[in-house]
């Protein structure tokens, strides 16, 4: 009696992709189409960009309450007299207008660094440096604009007008401690070579608010005090 002999199944190998092939996120090659590794850690996560906007979203309100208060305490006493705003505090606008500027020069710079460039990182780096030494340079001005008043006898329990200046440039010189601080850790990120864009772009945005507020700030001492 014959017997037959079956051969074994033939099993196909399974085909891997083609090593030039970009992939799309199928398991085999996670590197994105352009090449660019260090953008898929750059993307800002949407909780993220929006932890920003609430944080800025909160501060406004708070200054918008201490507006309200300002106006309605302007009208409901007799006591309210005007003051002359120390004439410091245009050069302190001029030095923290100009710190957004070198902020964002040093943004734009940043696009060499993205791609990976890391000779590249000496230049944003330097006016990063000019950012925060303007930034303290409006801290120390405002400092000035307060020993000014006082020198001129206006105290913070004088009037409610030196109350208000007070409280307002006090509050708003404390945000600007929080951007420098924030300047500060870009840049030892950066000096590190680990910096991520989306954090560099939400220090941006919280300064350039912080100079758009201080302009608000100063046209209401201007029209209320």
């Amino acid at each position: 009696m014959a017997t037959t002999v079956h051969e074994p199944p033939q099993i196909e190998p399974r085909r891997l992709p083609d090593e030039g092939h970009s992939g799309d996120g199928g398991g085999w090659n996670l590197v994105p189409a352009e090449g660019n590794l260090r953008a898929v850690g750059d993307r800002s996560p949407e909780p993220a960009r929006t932890g920003i906007w609430v944080g800025l979203a909160a501060i406004a309100m708070s200054f918008a309450a201490l507006t309200s208060a300002l106006v309605v305490r302007q009208g409901s006493g007799m006591d309210w007299q005007r003051i002359t705003l120390p004439p410091i505090l245009y050069a302190n606008t001029l030095a923290l207008f100009a710190s957004s500027v070198t902020l964002e020069i040093a943004r734009r710079r940043m696009a060499g660094y993205a791609r990976g460039i890391e000779s590249r990182i000496a230049v944003p780096m330097r006016w990063l440096v000019i950012t925060l030494a303007l930034g303290l340079l409006f801290v120390a001005g405002q400092y000035v604009a307060w020993l000014q008043l006082r020198a001129a006898g206006l105290y913070l329990a004088t009037n409610p007008n030196c109350s208000f200046f007070y409280v307002f440039t006090a509050v708003h010189a404390l945000h600007v401690l929080g951007g420098l601080a924030g300047l500060v850790y870009i840049i030892s990120k950066l000096n590190r070579s680990i910096l991520r864009r989306s954090t560099f772009a939400a220090a941006a945005q919280y300064w350039h608010f912080v100079d758009i507020l201080w302009l608000y700030l100063l046209w209401v001492l201007w029209m209320k005090l």
